[in-house]
């Protein structure tokens, strides 16, 4: 049985199917755990409260559609690919990146 707590400001907390096995992995360089079988962006939301900034108004994105029609979740794997969340299975140890190097152009996660 697995036991991943949800941060205080997390947007999905989880209160279901919590006995699958946890899984790791690195979120903007800080290692975090979610469950088998979550999404890239149910695995971001039990953590943040949301996956990215607009890049036309900085106001924060949390995916919208969730089937990957919407472009609303984009996130960067370490190496700089794009990544739908909503639609990218989580694998264990993935390195995600939701916000760049400058809080002032971030394009996801918190920076609280």
């Amino acid at each position: 049985m697995s036991t991943v707590t949800p941060p205080p400001l997390a947007q999905f907390v989880r209160v279901a199917e919590t006995a699958r096995a946890s899984v790791s992995f690195l979120l903007d360089g800080v290692e975090v755990r979610a469950l088998a079988g979550d999404t890239l962006l149910t695995a971001i939301l039990t953590h943040q409260r949301h996956v990215r900034r607009s890049e036309f108004s900085t106001e924060p994105r949390a995916g919208f559609c969730l089937i990957g029609a919407c472009q609303d979740c984009w996130v960067r794997s370490e190496d700089g690919t794009r990544l739908r969340a909503c639609s990218t299975p989580l694998r264990e140890g993935m390195r995600v990146l939701t916000r760049t190097d400058s809080d002032t152009e971030s394009y996801g996660g918190d920076t609280q």
